[in-house]
Parts: C-alpha cells; structure tokens; sequence
C-alpha cells in the first residue's frame, strides 16, 4: 500500500477557486483502478494550508494516476493556487487489523 500526503500553501484570494479545481481531481481519483481513499484535509492549526491524504493499493496504482489526464491537468494549473512549492511525502505502508 503506499500513503501520499501532497501539502498545499494556498493564495488566499484564490482558495475558492482552488477547491472547485480540485473536486473534480478528487471525484476521477476515487473511481481510479487501485485507488483505496483520496480526502482533502484542511489544516485547522495553518490559514489556506489543505492536505491530500491518498492511499493506493501498489506503485503502479500511483504510477497510472500520475499519468491520468484529471491528475496532469489539475498539475498544470495547481501553481496558479500556490502560495509556497507543493510538498509530497510517500509512504509505505498496510492496514493494521485491530
């Protein structure tokens, strides 16, 4: 399973804008083939700070999405959003059974 957390900064003034670009990133990412959840968090703690907290079943999962025409298309136009470079974290991981 690999874990994406993708930091984002955002233009205050641009914010509403930014979340009707990326509903639809979020809609087309949750049908994907692999795709296991794909939220948007915002930071309670940090103004116009939002993470995306994506889990896929395997690398390759990762690999179409980065490659799907949502996901190129919302790249192409996340920097007109950002306040600060986008950070991305990846993880390894598997589900715990408790």
């Amino acid at each position: 399973m690999i874990i994406t957390h993708a930091h984002f900064q955002i233009d205050p003034t641009k914010e509403q804008e930014f979340l009707e670009e990326i509903r639809s990133l979020i809609e087309k990412s949750r049908v994907e083939e692999g795709n296991i959840s794909y939220n948007l968090m915002k930071d309670i703690e940090k103004e116009n700070t939002y993470t995306m907290v994506e889990v896929w079943e395997d690398q390759e999962s990762v690999e179409r999405h980065g490659n799907s025409s949502h996901f190129t298309a919302f790249v192409e136009k996340a920097p007109q959003f950002l306040t600060a470079p986008l950070q991305i974290e990846s993880y390894e991981g598997q589900k715990l059974e408790r």
